[in-house]
């Protein structure tokens, strides 16, 4: 069993100088293998033209059965890293003429993450450590 508590800033920017969009997730899965750990969600908001926003996510997970996967768990009291995965959908909706033109986008984003029990630093994710798709 593993309980995880954790919080996720996500930075978007709409570079857009004639309309804002509205910004929506689908749930924020933390993974450890093919399990999910924790979850959590980005609350829907809008975003005006031309600027940047960073949100916080809290993901969760209270003592989530890891099914002998656990087996592996790479953790002991000198140390040690595990590997993680955060996967999401980032979805986009813009208004462009009113309600006539509707614009709306879907990235798929996958983070591989490896967390080491010695840090308690917060992980930085560099746009390049990520996939978009």
């Amino acid at each position: 069993m593993v309980t995880v508590n954790c919080s996720l800033k996500v930075d978007v920017h709409n570079p857009a100088s004639t309309f804002g969009i509205h910004v929506t997730s689908s749930p924020i899965n933390l993974k450890y293998l093919e399990i999910v750990i924790a979850t959590g969600e980005l609350a829907k908001y809008y975003q005006p033209r031309k600027s940047h926003r960073t949100r916080s996510v809290i993901l969760g997970g209270d003592k989530v059965p890891l099914y002998g996967a656990g087996a592996g768990f790479p953790l002991t009291n000198t140390g040690g890293s595990v590997p993680l995965t955060l996967e999401f959908d980032l979805i986009t909706r813009a208004d462009v003429v009113g309600k006539l033109v509707r614009i709306t986008h879907h990235r798929h984003v996958s983070c591989q993450i490896v967390v080491d029990s010695t840090k308690t630093k917060a992980i930085n994710l560099s746009q390049s450590a990520c996939t978009y798709d």
